[in-house]
Parts: C-alpha cells; structure tokens; sequence
C-alpha cells in the first residue's frame, strides 16, 4: 500500500519541518531528507527513521523492523510521533550523526561508436 502525501505532511509537521526536513516521494513511497541525507522513509503510513547511537539515546527503548522486505532495520516510531519535541530532536540528531552524502558520480562522456 502507498502511502498518504497528509500523513508525510503530518510527520513533517510534528517535527516542525526541523530545518531543512523534506521529502520526496520514490515508488509509492517517501523518504525524508535533512541536510541531503536520507534520516527517515514513511512506509505503508509508518515511520522509520535510520538508527543511529544518538536518535536511540533520544527515542529510549525502541522497535526496530525493516520499512520494506529486504531493508535493514530502522526505528519504528509510532506513538513518539505525537511528541513534536521530542521528534524534532530525534530528526536533529539523526542528520547530525549521518555521514555526509557521497558526491553523485559524474559519468564520462561515451564516445561515438564510429562505423566504417
């Protein structure tokens, strides 16, 4: 099941659009975007954010569960949610502790194929 543009929009509120939140929707899906690193997807209408020591010393005890088969684990955070506080921290320190995205690869030009 795809999910909800208002349920993105509703996580995106509940951590008040933490600077530079955003998201984009890939196949169905979304992930969200902070300082142009993936921190979370929203799968099926459920949250997960990429685990990292710090979003856990944040959440406390927390499920962990791939979003989609065949993901690693992230944190499932669901009833966290309604804590706008507490989920603009755990964005926060989520992005800081994320290496920085690699450089997209430029590709070297093909050159013509030359037929004789």
């Amino acid at each position: 099941m795809a999910s909800d543009l208002h349920f993105v929009e509703y996580v995106c509120e509940q951590a008040g659009r933490a600077p530079a939140l955003s998201h984009r929707k890939m196949f169905g899906e979304y992930a969200l975007y902070m300082q142009g690193k993936v921190v979370g997807l929203v799968c099926d209408n459920l949250l997960f954010v990429k685990p990292t020591l710090q979003g856990k010393a944040v959440l406390g005890a927390t499920t962990e569960r791939p979003p989609y088969p065949g993901a690693k684990p992230y944190f499932h955070v669901a009833e966290e949610l309604e804590d706008q506080e507490l989920m603009q921290r755990l964005f926060r320190v989520t992005a800081l502790a994320l290496p920085p995205p690699r450089p997209k690869s430029t590709k070297a030009p093909t050159k013509p194929v030359r037929s004789r």
